[in-house]
This record gives C-alpha cells, sequence and structure tokens, in this order.
C-alpha cells in the first residue's frame, strides 16, 4: 500500500523567501521517501532592511504579504496538507518583526514563527544525512544565510556541537561584519575540531549550491579546497554585471556568492577541511522532515 502525503515548508530568510511543497511516500516495509514536488524563491533582501535601517520597511511588507498570498494558493492548489513558515535572521533583528508576523497573519492567513539562531541550527541539523555521513569519519556542516550562518560539528554520525554565529552574505556585503566576529568563528571551528582527524565540509545554501551545479560534477563528489578558492578568485575578478552576462547568475546572486564562498572557505581552512560535499538541502527540508518525524 502507497500512501503520499504533501507537506510544506516556507523559510523567509535574509536575502529571499522561499516555498517548498515535499511529497512525502510512503510504503509498508520500505523508507519514507522525501521529494521536491515544488519549490518557489522569491528574492526579497529583508537582511537589507533589517541590517541596516532595523525595521522591514512599508515596500517590502507589501511584498512579503503578496509573496505569501501566492505560497498560500500554491500550497491549495497541491493540496497541502500541512505546513510551517519559519523567519530567521532578519526578521529575528528587525524591530518590527513580531508586528510584520501579525500583518501577514491577518491579510494572507499564514502563521509565521520568528525562531532564534540555535532552533535555525537545530532544524538543519535533523536533515536526514545518513547516506553521507560516514560513521568513521567527522564532518562540519556550514549552513550560510543572508544573515547568519550556523556551523555543526558532526563525528560517527552523531551530532556534537553546534552554534549560530550573526554573520552572512547580506550583513557583509554591508560592511556589518568586524574582524572579532571572524576571530570568535575561527577560534570555534578550531577548538571544536581539534583532535578530530579528517573533518570534511557539508556545505549548506543557495551560493555553494550554485557553485557546485557551475562545477558540473556528479551529487556524490565533493569540491575541493583549491577548486573553491580558484573559482572565488575567478569571480573576484569579474564585475557584478560580467557574473551576471557571463556566468547566468540571477542578479540577486551575483553579489552574495562572493561573501558567502569566502565564509566556505575559511571554515575548510579553520577546519583543516580539504574537499566541502554539498548535498541539496537546507532549513527548508529540515522543516519539512522535522515535521512529519514531530520534531517541531
Amino acid at each position: 500500500m502507497l500512501t503520499i502525503k504533501k507537506y510544506a515548508a516556507i523559510d523567509i530568510g535574509s536575502n529571499a523567501m522561499r516555498l517548498l511543497i515535499s511529497n512525502i511516500v510512503e510504503e509498508k516495509g520500505k523508507t519514507t521517501q522525501f521529494s521536491k514536488s515544488s519549490l518557489v524563491r522569491v528574492p526579497i533582501r529583508l537582511g537589507q532592511d533589517a541590517f541596516t535601517v532595523g525595521e522591514i520597511t512599508d515596500e517590502n511588507i507589501d511584498r512579503m504579504i503578496d509573496a505569501m498570498k501566492a505560497f498560500k494558493l500554491l500550497m491549495k492548489v497541491h493540496r497541502v496538507e500541512k505546513y510551517l513558515a519559519f523567519a530567521t535572521s532578519a526578521m529575528r533583528e528587525a524591530y518590527n518583526g513580531k508586528e510584520v508576523v501579525d500583518i501577514i497573519k491577518k491579510k494572507a492567513d499564514i502563521k509565521i514563527e520568528i525562531i532564534d539562531g540555535k532552533k535555525e541550527a537545530a532544524i538543519i541539523a535533523s536533515t536526514d544525512l545518513n547516506y553521507l555521513l560516514k560513521t568513521d569519519e567527522n564532518y562540519l556542516f556550514v549552513d550560510v544565510g543572508g544573515g547568519s550562518t550556523e556551523f555543526s560539528l558532526f563525528s560517527d554520525g552523531n551530532l556534537i556541537v553546534s552554534k549560530s554565529f550573526k554573520i552572512g552574505t547580506v550583513r557583509l556585503l554591508n560592511n556589518m561584519v568586524n574582524d572579532i566576529v571572524w576571530q570568535e568563528i575561527e577560534k570555534w571551528i578550531k577548538t571544536n575540531t581539534q583532535g578530530y582527524e579528517n573533518v570534511s565540509l557539508i556545505g549548506s545554501g543557495g551560493n555553494i549550491n550554485k557553485l557546485f551545479k557551475m562545477s558540473g560534477k556528479s551529487q556524490e563528489k565533493p569540491l575541493s579546497y583549491i577548486y573553491v578558492n580558484s573559482q572565488y578568485t575567478a569571480l573576484n575578478a569579474m564585475s557584478y554585471e560580467q557574473r551576471i552576462a557571463e556566468l547566468g547568475l540571477n542578479a540577486d546572486r551575483a553579489d552574495v556568492i562572493i561573501p558567502a564562498v569566502k565564509i566556505y572557505l575559511n571554515a575548510m581552512k579553520w577546519s583543516g577541511a580539504r574537499n566541502i560535499y554539498v548535498p541539496k538541502i537546507g532549513l527548508s527540508d529540515g522543516i519539512v522532515k522535522a515535521m512529519y518525524y514531530g520534531k517541531i
């Protein structure tokens, strides 16, 4: 007997908002399968508001309402039976974040929860990585967002420690990350990976996914530190316009990809990782699976 359920996750980030609709296939005697039915990404850069002026502007509130109404209709058309909507760094820091949540509930009938960095890291870490995590190896999971980056250390297939830092692509673009934050991250990574041999990175986020896609590698193959560093140098040498015209990057991706790659490179350097694996997972995937297994 085959049963198919449809769950959805809304991830309201600092650089974009995403709606993931997933098919959940249940079959007796077999492992539950999760597959993407639809993914919609709307480039509303809330972090530009939250991190510079401290509030979500009226213009972006209107855009959020329109996006949420569209998400609501898409979930109806797909016959989604259950959903959760989580907002992260930008909405956490905007002083009118809770007010925006109330407005969207009233006008779009979407209930949003603003989550802290610790819960964000836990949801991402709950994503099923068993197929990737080899029990005799160690991994540093790095999820780079627009306003925050989550680091989680896995060893022998188990989560050892995780931490969220206020560093992300939108913050870096606006020169809002000082040397002290970089030093804190370096210290945390070196301290927590000390004693663990052969650490590899697992990268999550739209920017590392794009870089991986550009590499043309098959999904199970990692990117080397040398390759990532060479791409970082090449991207830096190009203008914003060239990255759009020659590489086909979206306008809202062509600027943030450089600071994102810088975070991954530093994480590799400080952990001693030579390779970075890039499975297609993120907060929205974690929300769906955590919702299904009753963890949230």
